[in-house]
């Protein structure tokens, strides 16, 4: 098949695997930079233009959309959806998944279990944001934040307070929710390809860090999930729509709850960590997919 990865990098860690084990399977591929793609929008003839020629036909692209280039990123993927290319990942279920109000709203409608959260836009009722959630220690997040950046433990009311207000003066969007004690700086990413959890690792804090992200110094290592967190990862990336996700869940003392839903979660560490391919689960999920849509569109026109 020819196939493509939107990525702004080539030698990300994760594209690089995308790319090697595509070609280990005899597939043609190649890396675009989602941002340097022209969109070209003619009626009956949808196009896309790259390098400054009209790009050849494709079987399917693999979205890896940064979130600060969400809009741009997620509008090449609608694109390439209008022209029959089948994406791994729908440019509706990417921006369902940047949207953490909406995703947790989402979630929430369909019974996952959540931290308790809550959400306003004014800061004269910031005691009711607090004791919403359960009180101080809470859990202040941007909603724009990745990757741990813009999340920040407030340990008191008045800190919570102090945080919440100084957020709010910069008109930054945020979430609060309660601080899940029991879970020790610990969580879990769930990588999901299709309907099947095909890696599984457990991250912990770096000390003095209650954030356990990998990329703020936190130590990852293989994790069993339950038959209860395995079944509640592959809900909530269903109900994102999402057929490749990293799901990340907490252990809390009311059962698994998930933390977010992310639409391109990084291989370095769930590969290093745990020791699977999941780069090759990736690939092999797209030629299913991807050959069964071309079939189809084949009987179609038969």
């Amino acid at each position: 098949m020819k196939l493509a990865i939107l990525s702004r990098n080539s030698s990300l860690y994760s594209t690089r695997r995308l790319k090697e084990a595509a070609e280990a399977r005899d597939h043609e591929v190649r890396v675009l930079d989602y941002l340097r793609c022209v969109i070209d929008i003619t009626s009956h003839r949808p196009a896309m233009h790259y390098g400054g020629s009209e790009l050849a036909p494709l079987d399917a692209v693999i979205p890896r959309i940064g979130a600060t280039h969400t809009f741009y990123g997620t509008a090449v993927v609608r694109q390439f959806e209008m022209m029959g290319v089948y994406p791994t990942v729908e440019s509706q279920a990417i921006s369902r998944s940047r949207d953490k109000l909406r995703s947790l709203q989402l979630l929430a409608a369909e019974g996952v279990g959540l931290p308790v959260t809550s959400f306003a836009h004014s800061t004269k009722d910031i005691d009711g944001l607090i004791s919403l959630v359960g009180g101080a220690p809470v859990v202040i997040k941007l909603l724009e934040g990745t990757q741990g950046m813009g999340v920040v433990l407030a340990e008191t009311k008045k800190a919570a307070e102090s945080v919440i207000g100084a957020f709010r003066q910069l008109d930054a969007n945020i979430l609060v929710q309660e601080f899940i004690k029991e879970s020790r700086g610990t969580d879990i990413r769930a990588f999901v390809v299709g309907n099947k959890v095909v890696a599984a690792m457990e991250r912990t804090a770096a000390p003095g860090e209650f954030r356990s992200n990998v990329h703020r110094g936190g130590e990852a290592k293989r994790v069993r999930l339950t038959p209860e967190e395995r079944s509640i990862a592959k809900r909530a990336a269903k109900i994102l729509g999402l057929n490749v996700a990293g799901v990340d869940l907490m252990r809390s003392n009311h059962g698994p709850v998930v933390l977010e839903v992310n639409s391109s979660p990084g291989l370095e560490g769930i590969e290093g960590a745990t020791g699977i391919d999941v780069a090759t689960k990736v690939i092999e999920f797209v030629e299913t997919h991807a050959e069964v849509k071309a079939t189809t569109r084949a009987r179609k026109k038969a």
